[in-house]
């Protein structure tokens, strides 16, 4: 039978005066400590706060929840149904846009109060290394510098594949372009590059694997012939292409493994759909949890630029 005398209830206190006994807990489970160990034992608070070095004041203290805790805790659950993929730094992002006024500490609270996973992180890498002990890396230093594209496969539900191009902008993160269909050759990527360079100009490099489509003669001289340069990585080292990897990576983890694409249509408007979202909405960490290319008001817009001068 446990009583007061089972355990040694000396004050005993460690290098550092003053320091608490109990570890690293929350202070509702260092109150509950502290509750049990006087139930257990038939001791006063005083004694068992004394001995557990909880402060009276602590201990007596009525927790108090925020009025707006069940309409946080509401958002931040529909977050995550809805970006299943996403953290709570990334969740903390999207509430402080729809007009939380919160703290990444209080979501992360309630992120794990509710059970909520967090996604892995990702795993550290080595810098790029050549045989004289340098260091070499293509850098983006501005929009347009650094350009990088590479090939991501799928199947749709009938077991068929089919192939996405993707293009995306190293410095700004934005995703140019992602061409999906069931075979994709070196004739296709000068089209998708074709139709970005007259839109938004032609980038001083072009970062790529050495996959056959992107090392073709056509295409080398094509990009050659417009101004452009290729940056192609090392044989075996797709690190080395790592924003497009790193993209290709939050394509297929956030769209491509939760959804089935019962036609190339239907995966060419989903996938669309995703690309906007992943540039206007999504936030990036490597941002500042911004999106890379936010949606831009124009005011006036045009039908009511029709209706002033209507009036006037």
């Amino acid at each position: 039978m446990l009583n007061a005398w089972s355990f040694n209830l000396a004050p005993q206190r460690t290098a550092c005066e003053g320091k608490p006994r109990i570890p690293h807990l929350s202070p509702s489970r260092r109150r509950a400590c502290v509750d049990h160990v006087m139930t257990a034992l038939c001791i006063s608070e005083r004694r068992a706060c004394q001995v557990l070095g909880q402060h009276r004041s602590t201990q007596r203290r009525i927790p108090t929840t925020p009025d707006d805790e069940v309409a946080l805790t509401a958002d931040i659950i529909e977050l995550a149904r809805q970006y299943g993929r996403y953290g709570y730094r990334r969740i903390t992002a999207l509430l402080r846009r729809a007009g939380w006024t919160v703290n990444k500490k209080r979501v992360e609270r309630i992120w794990r109060c509710e059970g909520l996973k967090v996604p892995a992180k990702q795993p550290k890498r080595g810098r790029l290394w050549l045989n004289d002990g340098s260091c070499i890396r293509l850098r983006p230093e501005r929009p347009n510098h650094v350009w990088s594209y590479d090939f991501v496969a799928d199947r749709t539900h009938d077991g068929k594949a089919f192939r996405m191009l993707c293009i995306i902008d190293e410095f700004s993160r934005e995703s140019l372009a992602i061409r999906v269909a069931r075979k994709l050759k070196a004739t296709d990527v000068i089209e998708a590059l074709c139709e970005l360079f007259v839109s938004r100009g032609i980038p001083a490099h072009i970062r790529s694997d050495n996959g056959p489509e992107f090392v073709a003669v056509a295409l080398r001289d094509w990009i050659a012939a417009v101004g452009a340069k290729t940056a192609y990585i090392e044989p075996g080292s797709p690190w080395e292409n790592g924003y497009c990897e790193s993209f290709n990576g939050k394509l297929r983890d956030e769209l491509l493994n939760g959804e089935i694409f019962y036609t190339l249509k239907e995966a060419q408007i989903v996938i669309e759909n995703w690309r906007r979202h992943y540039n206007t909405i999504r936030p990036h960490s490597s941002l500042g949890y911004r999106p890379p290319a936010p949606e831009a008001l124009v005011w006036p817009a045009p039908k009511e630029i029709v209706k002033m001068h209507s009036l006037n």
